[in-house]
């Protein structure tokens, strides 16, 4: 088994929310294979609360959490980055630095639940979605066999991963 420690950046507009979750769920699922990071293409500034909220109920450390922008990642002296994914769709359909070492990319877009408009208990249920979802898209790709499996089939799976959960559980 290989020690290699992988860095994945999860990307998204605003960094409060989705982006957030995930690099919280990969830092606890990964099992130190793997280290996370998140970043925003137009960063807000801070976390949304219902993020904080939500990753505190599920005893996430949330001392990494902080809204930052994308090019921190891309200059020099930056963690190099083995897997860049989008979360959201502004995201994806934006330019984005080049990334040092072309690490592998996909798109695993989940609905904003910042967006979400109604009663507190319908906004924290849309966070809990987006944790949900994004959970076990992590836990699959955790799963996957990294250094045995060819880059080609690799990034079919990732593409695949993003593509094939339902988004009702």
């Amino acid at each position: 088994m290989s020690d290699q420690i992988y860095n994945v950046l999860f990307l998204c507009t605003g960094n409060s929310a989705r982006s957030i979750l995930a690099e919280a769920i990969l830092n606890r699922v990964g099992a130190g294979r793997f280290k996370a990071y998140s970043a925003g293409s137009h960063p807000k500034g801070e976390v949304h609360p219902f993020t904080l909220q939500l990753l505190k109920t599920l005893n996430h450390d949330t001392s990494f959490a902080r809204s930052k922008d994308w090019q921190e990642f891309a200059v020099p002296g930056a963690p190099e980055m083995n897997f860049v994914f989008t979360v959201c769709d502004n995201a994806a359909n934006e330019s984005c630095p080049v990334w040092p070492g072309q690490p592998m990319t996909a798109h695993w877009g989940v609905p904003d639940p910042a967006e979400v408009e109604g009663t507190d208990a319908e906004r924290h249920l849309a966070f809990a979605e987006a944790y949900r979802m994004l959970n076990n898209r992590i836990s699959i790709f955790v799963s996957l066999p990294m250094s045995t499996v060819d880059k080609l089939a690799l990034q079919k799976r990732l593409d695949e991963i993003g593509r094939d959960l339902p988004r009702a559980g």
